[in-house]
């Protein structure tokens, strides 16, 4: 499968990806663990079968410290016991968020109070930001045909404004 397009190579593809890197910038200044974002980009990428965000989100959690066995077992996280419930709080909001069309009612309640019993109104903002722009970005790809597998940490750096 060859990719319909490089957005990096049009004018507007390359504005909305600067911009898009950057915003995502934004995010780091917040105090939400960075585990818990690596953990929640890979699997809102493994849930829209993202191949270039997938592989993304996994090489910068690998090179952020996270554990192969702990980035294996994500797209099974319910039936494993190595993370922590705030981890698993932050999964099912992935989750149930990813899968919009599917639920219906959107998050659950409980989903939210999960949440809310992790992670303070900052943290939260910055889980809704981080899904719903990896949520995005993948849609992108996955309509482009974009192939992961090549991708390497820090190579989007360029893209800083």
């Amino acid at each position: 499968m060859e990719p319909r397009i490089n957005l990096f190579e049009t004018p507007t593809g390359a504005k909305v990806a600067k911009r898009f890197y950057n915003t995502a910038l934004a995010l780091d200044g917040s105090t939400l663990p960075k585990a818990v974002r690596h953990l929640v980009e890979l699997r809102v990428s493994q849930i829209n079968g993202c191949g270039l965000c997938v592989d993304m989100h996994a090489k910068d959690a690998a090179a952020d410290g996270e554990t192969a066995v702990r980035l294996a077992l994500v797209a099974a996280w319910r039936e494993t016991t190595v993370y922590t419930a705030a981890e698993r709080a932050a999964l099912e909001l992935a989750e149930e968020a990813t899968r919009l069309a599917d639920a219906h009612g959107g998050v659950s309640d409980e989903t939210w109070a999960a949440l809310c019993a992790h992670f303070d109104d900052d943290q939260v903002a910055t889980l809704l930001c981080v899904v719903s722009m990896v949520n995005a970005a993948n849609r992108m790809n996955v309509i482009a045909r974009v192939q992961g597998g090549s991708y390497e940490p820090g190579m989007l750096a360029s893209l800083q404004l």
